[in-house]
């Protein structure tokens, strides 16, 4: 299939891309080391724009993702054209240049959250969890233990690429598959206190941003899984939640693992549906998984991979 086909959506100037190496491929400038980022950083603003243009790619678009196609399951990957990000407003002459471009990189970004490729080479669990849980723990041990099962299942596990809870995924799924046919990734934010990406980690991606990382994590993965964590677990978490609330993400199980989130939810429950001023609706309570044990989680992931699989055999 070729990356541009006769279809009503091509003929209204969308361009489907149903390869994840393609989509990767747009994502590029993102994935490269710290010291090419701080030559970048080192040449000035325009040639950072440069390394971090998108429309360099293909020029004719503006990549603003079209809301067009399945209400659920995957969807193909659309990119709209002739969608001008907008002007700044009346007076700003300063930087007006660097305004549009920043509002046309958030539009990307934002769109990116909706983007899933329609074929991937393996099922991906992304697995939130804190960095300073360390080994010998039997926080550590038992989301070791989730990893291996999860990559003998056949998943490629994703983490933050850092110590702790992260390593310990990343651990487990060597220890499944030493030769390293499932991916063991990790997407890693450049910290002044944080050491490198963990030893078991075969595909690293480093952001410079909080803002990137996130919205890259949602776009490479198929099921969450959120184990103890602190303040960054607790972003990360509250997150996807909220894209699975407006349906930015769909059909991707999140599920959150202990008594710290069961307790989350329900404090979320009790001051969210008050009668006299309800913030939420109950249907969204119920869009985590709480479970107390690896065996739950794995239980619920075999399920949705087994109908994943199923779906990408049908897309072929």
């Amino acid at each position: 299939m070729t990356d541009r086909e006769t279809t009503p959506e091509a003929d209204a100037g969308l361009v489907k891309l149903d390869d994840e190496r393609k989509v990767m491929d747009l994502l590029a400038p993102i994935r490269h080391s710290r010291s090419e980022r701080r030559e970048a950083a080192g040449g000035g603003l325009r040639r950072m724009a440069r390394r971090f243009s998108f429309r360099d790619r293909v020029p004719e678009l503006n990549f603003v993702a079209s809301r067009k196609g399945p209400p659920c399951g995957p969807a193909a990957l659309y990119f709209a054209s002739a969608h001008p990000p907008p002007p700044p407003s009346e007076g700003c002459n300063v930087g007006s240049g660097l305004a549009r471009s920043v509002f046309g990189l958030w539009t990307v970004v934002n769109d990116l959250t909706r983007v899933r490729p329609v074929q991937r080479k393996a099922y991906r669990v992304t697995i939130f969890g804190s960095a300073r849980v360390e080994r010998g723990h039997w926080v550590y041990e038992a989301v070791r233990d989730l990893g291996a099962e999860l990559t003998r299942l056949g998943c490629d596990i994703v983490t933050g690429g850092g110590p702790g809870l992260m390593q310990a995924a990343n651990e487990g799924a060597r220890i499944a598959d030493p030769e390293g046919r499932q991916q063991s990734v990790g997407i890693r934010v450049e910290l002044p206190f944080e050491q490198e990406v963990n030893a078991f980690v075969n595909q690293a991606y480093e952001h410079g941003t909080f803002f990137t990382r996130l919205h890259h994590f949602a776009l490479v993965s198929d099921a969450f899984v959120v184990v103890p964590g602190g303040i960054g677990t607790v972003l990360e978490m509250m997150m996807i939640w909220q894209l699975l609330q407006v349906r930015k993400l769909y059909d991707t199980p999140l599920i959150v693992a202990g008594a710290m989130w069961g307790d989350l939810v329900e404090w979320a429950r009790r001051s969210m549906l008050r009668p006299d001023a309800p913030l939420a609706s109950p249907e969204d309570m119920a869009i985590p998984h709480c479970v107390t044990d690896g065996a739950a989680i794995v239980r619920i992931l075999r399920e949705h991979h087994a109908l994943w699989k199923s779906r990408q055999q049908t897309a072929r």
